[in-house]
């Protein structure tokens, strides 16, 4: 690993993720954690820079993980407690799995008859994901688990009640993005269908998608939610938010290559939407630019466009005060949630390198990627 004092020497594309902005969402998740009695989980599905775990565990209990590869992760460099959900478990894999984590989910009352006298003679926790059948979400379906034909969680109409003495605790995750209020929603719906098995067990997880550190959360709320749900049913309370632990702390830092025009100012970047930050393509949304504005906003309106040969690698339109001009650097914000995680080589485009900005203002270059890393996986 290279360490550098000035920024200017770093080659782009690369991701940057700053120390003191992950810090800051570290405290408001601490100070949710000591004020209502729950423990917090990092969601690596969102972000696995296990450079920063040392950091993380500063602050937060553990990590949860969605198969093998990710439980493993978080098992050797983060520490603490160590949760994995499946959808449905690989047969091979399930040995290795209870090496690493000491809580398991099950997604259906057959993967408990199948897995869970295994998992419990192993000394592990053991819990079911259920479905409270509560959409909050507006917009986004392909990220809500409550969705119709949902293959996440089991319904009421699926419980079995011959698997609860089997079971530690419920879990159920069905927000995306979302505040307090749609927690609320969502624990009423929860309470209505499954409260009655909770009583007598150990925990109960409400999953992720809080968007706790973004500025107008009701933490407050989030917090009267968890104390009365540990009062009412005597459980342990976990939370496990994967961007809220490092929203707004990271960054993409691009080049322009060239500008062309067709009907508009079309600048061509040394990033692309398609390999370095899909969600832009999949969710879709427009990520955050410094100093630029809605298209017309600013004087100069130009369509950001990745070099890939897909047509539709578009990042979005923006508006700046000045021209772009061949080698300006753009800084895309909020660049550490979903996007090293989910990063490919489609055409053989590079990997981003990943930069990490210490608190006392250094640069370490955590990561470089190569034609090697390309080739590899081929």
């Amino acid at each position: 690993m290279k360490s550098i004092a000035d920024k200017n020497k770093l080659k782009t594309p690369y991701f940057l993720v700053d120390e003191a902005l992950v810090r800051r969402n570290l405290e408001i998740l601490q100070d949710v954690s000591v004020k209502s009695g729950c423990k917090i989980l990092l969601a690596q599905k969102a972000y696995s820079m296990y450079y920063s775990y040392p950091v993380l565990r500063e602050y937060l209990a553990g990590t949860t993980a969605s198969g093998l590869y990710e439980a493993r992760l978080g098992f050797e460099e983060f520490g603490g407690e160590t949760h994995v959900f499946s959808p449905a478990f690989n047969e091979s894999e399930f040995d290795e799995i209870l090496n690493y984590c000491g809580t398991i989910v099950f997604n259906s009352p057959a993967q408990v008859k199948k897995f869970g006298n295994k998992a419990i003679e192993r000394g592990k926790s053991i819990g079911l994901r259920v479905n409270p059948q509560c959409s909050t979400q507006e917009g986004h379906a392909i990220y809500d688990p409550c969705s119709p034909g949902s293959r996440l969680g089991t319904t009421l109409d699926n419980f079995d009640e011959s698997i609860v003495p089997l079971l530690d605790g419920l879990h159920f995750h069905t927000l995306c993005q979302q505040n307090s209020d749609d927690l609320e929603a969502t624990v009423i719906a929860f309470e209505e269908r499954f409260g009655k098995y909770l009583m007598g067990m150990k925990w109960l997880n409400l999953g992720g998608g809080h968007h706790i550190t973004r500025r107008d959360y009701d933490v407050q709320r989030l917090i009267e939610i968890i104390k009365r749900l540990r009062k009412v049913y005597d459980v342990e309370v976990y939370l496990e938010p994967g961007e809220a632990v490092v929203l707004n702390a990271g960054f993409l830092v691009a080049k322009v290559l060239e500008i062309v025009n067709n009907e508009m100012e079309i600048a061509i970047l040394d990033t692309s939407a398609a390999c370095h930050m899909p969600d832009v393509i999949e969710m879709p949304y427009r990520p955050p630019l410094t100093d630029s504005g809605e298209p017309g906003e600013k004087p100069y309106t130009y369509r950001l466009a990745g070099p890939t040969c897909l047509a539709g690698d578009i990042i979005g339109d923006y508006s700046f005060d000045k021209p772009l001009k061949e080698g300006d650097e753009l800084v895309f914000e909020d660049m550490a949630l979903y996007t090293m995680v989910k990063t490919n080589t489609f055409n053989g485009m590079p990997l981003p390198s990943i930069v990490w900005k210490a608190a006392d203002g250094k640069y370490h270059i955590v990561r470089t990627f190569s034609y090697e890393d390309f080739k590899s996986r081929l």
